[in-house]
């Protein structure tokens, strides 16, 4: 049996829990490996090559050379670790974590100087008429 996870019910939001630390370990370990500046090199010479290296799945493989950072946490990736590939890029934190949004650098920062987004009418996937982006998804529905 399985634990109860109520934080599934919180919509745009992925929770790096142990399940999901099992599911990226190799994809989080990747990103590690960017800490060593030889490491950033071979990546940026080849990154199909290098991310052949790593015992990932294709999707995080792909999800890596997209540079789609909501989908890597989907597959098990630590925004702290995968951060890294960002930086790689060349890119700050604030650019790597507004990439992740509808906003751009300047408005995100400004989003969470102003307080963050506001909680209303985005507190629970249940409680959305029809469950949401997550129950949509579930469905297979897009």
């Amino acid at each position: 049996m399985g634990l109860d996870k109520p934080y599934l019910d919180i919509p745009g939001t992925t929770i790096f829990d142990t399940d999901q630390a099992a599911i990226g370990y190799h994809l989080n370990m990747f990103a590690m490996s960017l800490r060593d500046a030889s490491n950033r090199e071979r990546f940026k010479d080849d990154e199909r090559a290098f991310l052949d290296e790593w015992p990932m799945t294709e999707d995080q493989k792909q999800a890596v050379m997209d540079r789609d950072l909501n989908r890597i946490l989907e597959l098990g990736g630590n925004i702290y670790f995968c951060a890294k590939i960002g930086a790689v890029d060349g890119q700050n934190y604030v650019e790597i974590v507004s990439s992740m949004t509808e906003n751009n650098a300047d408005e995100h920062r400004q989003m969470m100087i102003d307080g963050g987004r506001s909680p209303e009418g985005n507190r629970y996937v249940h409680e959305w008429e029809d469950g949401g982006p997550a129950a949509r998804k579930a469905r297979g529905e897009n």
